[in-house]
């Protein structure tokens, strides 16, 4: 073969190599997804916040629901029934004095518990003592031990227990001592509850006005005011009372 015919070859063949595309050129011209012409369904992903928020807000309202729940229960928490801040300040109540020192000729205790929609409340220290106070911790609680002058009917614990001290013999009414704490007491009325009471005396239905109620030596009295009653409950006098 002469050179010219060689030349001729070598120069059809790189002809031939530009007219066809390689396979990367053929990919490459081709559209990539999303860039152009029509673009595959994205799959869609769920959105995090949205869930996060989703879950966060029944959280809450299950927290929300459980409270309400519990708190329609009865609660063996007992709460204080009212305090002795707007009780009387010396003068006389229903022919009931208030001495510098506490009479002892007549000495007996009577003991009060109050219950509202069957919950405990508590009945204050220092109905009937007026203040200024002096006040002691006990290994069972404070004591009021002393006090600017002392009613005839008062307490010294948070416990209930009502003293009568008098310079003489007579029967004492649970009014008499309700009207010394300056607290209202009716058939549907104790203190600041309000309700139907159901009021026990030594652990029997009292069907009479709560005020008529005698304290006599360890009677014990029970009102419970509301529909939620949870009976008729004992109560133990400490040792030496």
């Amino acid at each position: 073969m002469s050179k010219k015919s060689k030349r001729k070859g070598a120069a059809g063949a790189r002809g031939a190599g530009r007219s066809q595309p390689g396979p990367d050129r053929a990919v490459r011209g081709r559209p990539e997804s999303g860039r152009g012409g029509t673009s595959p369904r994205r799959r869609t992903k769920p959105n995090r916040r949205r869930l996060g928020f989703t879950a966060g807000a029944i959280a809450a309202l299950l927290i929300l629901a459980a409270l309400f729940v519990v708190n329609q229960l009865p609660s063996n928490s007992p709460t204080l029934l009212a305090g002795t801040g707007g009780q009387t300040q010396g003068q006389a109540v229903d022919g009931i004095s208030c001495d510098t020192a506490e009479q002892v000729v007549y000495h007996i205790h009577a003991h009060l518990a109050v219950y509202t929609n069957g919950r405990p409340r508590i009945i204050p220290e220092g109905i009937g003592i007026v203040p200024p106070t002096q006040i002691v911790q006990t290994s069972v609680g404070p004591f009021v031990v002393a006090g600017k002058c002392f009613y005839w009917l008062h307490s010294h614990t948070p416990d209930g227990i009502i003293h009568v001290e008098s310079p003489s013999q007579r029967v004492y009414t649970l009014g008499n001592y309700f009207d010394i704490w300056n607290q209202p007491l009716s058939a549907t009325q104790v203190g600041p509850a309000h309700g139907v009471v159901s009021a026990y005396v030594d652990g029997q239905p009292f069907t009479g006005d709560p005020r008529s109620i005698p304290l006599n030596a360890h009677t014990l009295v029970q009102l419970d005011v509301g529909s939620a009653s949870p009976g008729s409950q004992p109560f133990t006098f400490p040792a030496g009372l």
